[in-house]
């Protein structure tokens, strides 16, 4: 893992220092004056997924227009001195902050500074202004263009997290119709909830990084992976809490082991959901327990079992909507 990270660090340090480089040369190849300004551009304007370089292109492209308005009135009227520029960053950084522009705040007005280096906002000075920007985030951009989808990357963490939901399912079905609990701890819920927070980051990823024909189906998997996972934590406490052992204890625990046997991404759980209300209807045909302890037992069974129905229906909604399933 550390090897891994190691080489994505060093892989985007190469990427930023060789696109600022480009950008520098470039704005110098241009006769630009300030061409150092559009590596500084270029390196705040590399992202970590096209749909965030182009959505930060965007803002900081509208931030400029409305920078250039403000300082030439600050300008124009204060004079070109500190304070003239102090009453525009108090208005520029206002209006960044309250448009959800804060990230353009230091790039522009480093371009602003220009024009008061320059005591002057002549149009070739705004023009050149424009093309350092125009340099910089157009770099940022095209650096970016080469980023794909990581979908086998997803995949693995997607079949991992299946896997440890699984490894969980039939712990459960363990442990569920045994006496003496003291040794069922929560053993797989910090590890799978590692698991889905890494797989949701990707799919997350692999949705910025796909700007034509989206699809969030990778990102609604994990999410409904994640639901489920919070449902079986909730099992889990309740298999604790139960102290007197019914029988209908084996009947759950045997339906919680054939869902954990039959778990893999592709299944309907329609056959599942069938046989949970066969002995759900089992259940509700037997006698009422005698004693309160016995009655209090399975109460929390019932629920558990209500709680599987639920985790069966997650998955059941999904596949419905991924699919097109009745």
């Amino acid at each position: 893992m550390q090897k891994a990270s190691w080489k994505t660090h060093l892989f985007k340090s190469l990427k930023i220092s060789v696109t600022a480089f480009t950008a520098i040369a470039l704005a110098g190849e241009l006769g630009l004056k300030y061409s150092a300004t559009a590596g500084i551009v270029t390196v705040l304007s590399i992202q970590n997924t096209k749909r965030e370089t182009l959505k930060s292109a965007g803002r900081r492209w509208a931030a400029f227009l409305c920078a250039i308005i403000l300082s030439w009135l600050c300008f124009s009227m204060v004079g070109y001195n500190l304070w003239a520029f102090g009453v525009y960053l108090l208005l520029f950084s206002l209006l960044c902050l309250c448009a959800g522009w804060s990230e353009a705040i230091a790039m522009d007005s480093v371009l602003i500074t220009h024009f008061l280096t320059e005591q002057n906002m002549e149009l070739f000075m705004i023009f050149n202004e424009a093309l350092l920007l125009l340099i910089g985030t157009g770099m940022g951009i095209l650096v970016n263009s080469h980023l794909r989808k990581k979908e086998k990357e997803f995949n693995c963490l997607a079949e991992e997290v299946d896997d440890q939901i699984k490894d969980i399912l039939l712990r459960m079905s363990q442990w569920l119709p045994e006496e003496d609990r003291r040794g069922y701890t929560e053993t797989g819920f910090a590890k799978l909830n590692h698991l889905i927070n890494a797989a949701k980051s990707c799919a997350v990823s692999n949705y910025d990084n796909t700007l034509l024909s989206k699809s969030a189906e990778e990102l609604e998997y994990i999410t409904m992976r994640e639901r489920q996972s919070m449902l079986l934590r909730e099992i889990y406490g309740n298999i604790i809490r139960i102290r007197r052992l019914p029988e209908q204890a084996g009947q759950i625990a045997e339906l919680i082991r054939e869902i954990g046997q039959d778990f893999y991404r592709e299944n309907t759980v329609k056959q599942l959901m069938d046989r949970l209300e066969q002995l759900l209807m089992q259940m509700k045909a037997q006698p009422l327990p005698c004693h309160r302890e016995e009655f209090e037992s399975r109460a929390i069974l019932f629920y558990i079992l209500m709680q599987v129905r639920q985790f069966l229906e997650i998955k059941r909604e999904f596949m419905i909507r991924s699919l097109g399933l009745n």
